[in-house]
């Protein structure tokens, strides 16, 4: 199965950051990807205005837009996005005020599956509060991929949800062998560490491959290991069941296309059966 990891920086709009994956995902086809993975907050990158302006329902400019190159190209395409939520009363500078709540929510299309998983998890850590303005989600979600005349279930994560290895270990109980991790990663003094840790230890836990893709660090040249919010630090990753690296981009745009063999899952899992046996512990 061939997949293809698009490490970008987008911006402000959505109808411009469609323009700028456009092409990426055309050539993620040509050669040969049918399942093509950017990173969260694709539609509308972080720290760019307000999110709820420009959110919109998985029928709205962007999706459809996505949605319609991936049934062109016959692919299947994962991408970050924003959807409406609700109201929220927070405190800023001393005044209470409303915000419009979004979802932070990772579309997928192609293949006749169009659906989107909500971040469960919300980033509210390091002095960021990401449920200010963003409703968490609270239902898993999974989808069927159709790659080389087999069918693949692969599940889905966003971002800070890599922290949380119950829902990756509860992806696997309902079939997934591939988990796709839309990213968005605050940079700073052992973040990368962290990042890649957390991904070999998620591989690991559900004995799955995590195609991991990240907003490409802003400004990489000049401030790559800076501390910044979460607008991305790059290193879009693939690993192995084994939690081996097995493709790594840099703090720069890169596309990885990246070939697996699924048989690894069904062999980690014989080695290593995380899952089966925290099925079958008891603790008190």
């Amino acid at each position: 199965m061939r997949i293809a990891l698009l490490q970008v920086i987008t911006g402000a709009d959505k109808s411009e950051n469609f323009a700028r994956i456009e092409p990426l995902i055309r050539d993620a086809a040509a050669a040969g990807a049918s399942l093509i993975v950017l990173p969260e907050a694709t539609s509308q990158a972080f720290d760019q205005g307000r999110l709820d302006t420009q959110a919109e329902e998985l029928d709205g400019e962007f999706s459809t837009a996505v949605r319609t190159l991936a049934d062109e190209l016959g692919v299947t395409v994962v991408a970050g996005m924003f959807r409406p939520a609700d109201t929220n009363v927070i405190e800023s500078n001393g005044e209470r005020k409303t915000v419009n709540r979004v979802r932070n929510t990772a579309l997928v299309t192609g293949g006749g599956t169009h659906t989107g998983y909500d971040k469960i998890h919300a980033y509210d850590a390091f002095d960021y509060r990401e449920s200010d303005t963003v409703k968490t989600g609270e239902e898993l979600v999974t989808f069927v991929h159709e790659a080389d005349g087999e069918s693949v279930v692969v599940g889905m994560a966003i971002c800070f949800d890599i922290r949380f290895p119950e829902q990756f270990k509860e992806l696997a109980r309902r079939g997934a062998e591939v988990i796709v991790v839309p990213t968005s990663w605050a940079d700073g003094p052992g973040k990368l560490e962290q990042w890649r840790a957390l991904n070999a230890a998620r591989a690991l836990d559900a004995g799955v491959f995590i195609a991991a893709t990240g907003q490409a660090r802003p400004d990489w040249e000049e401030k790559a290991g800076e501390e910044s919010g979460p607008t991305g630090i790059g290193h879009s990753v693939v690993v192995n069941p084994q939690g081996v690296r097995i493709a790594e981009a840099g703090y720069a745009p890169e596309t990885l296309i990246v070939d697996i063999d699924l048989s690894e899952v069904a062999a980690a899992r014989k080695a290593l059966p995380v899952v089966a046996i925290t099925e079958n512990t008891v603790m008190r």
